[in-house]
């Protein structure tokens, strides 16, 4: 009978690690007036995110504040496709060196 409780308790264990694995994010994706690629990206939880988004291998880092959603990040040529851009983020405490970084 102890053995079965201990099971059950590991098992919503890792339930719960996994639910907090990932933070959420919405990402919209799609071209400007000018028909350059362009990326924005919002924070879906209540706290503050380490993010960066990325055009052709270059990276721009920023904060993104709970709740909040970035500004639009536009590719620098008209060859590049919404589906050229990505974006990483991550929750802030895990990364403190990008506290330097600029918030949105």
């Amino acid at each position: 009978m102890m053995s079965k409780f201990f099971y059950f308790i590991g098992f919503l264990l890792l339930i719960s690690t996994y639910a907090q694995a990932k933070p959420k994010t919405t990402v919209i994706t799609n071209y400007s007036i000018d028909k350059f690629a362009q990326i924005k990206v919002t924070n879906e939880t209540n706290k503050r995110l380490a993010c960066y988004v990325s055009i052709d291998g270059y990276k721009i880092r920023f904060r993104l504040q709970a709740r909040r959603t970035s500004r639009w990040f536009k590719a620098t040529d008209k060859r590049f496709k919404p589906t050229s851009l990505s974006h990483w983020c991550d929750y802030l405490e895990l990364y403190p060196d990008y506290k330097k970084y600029k918030a949105y």
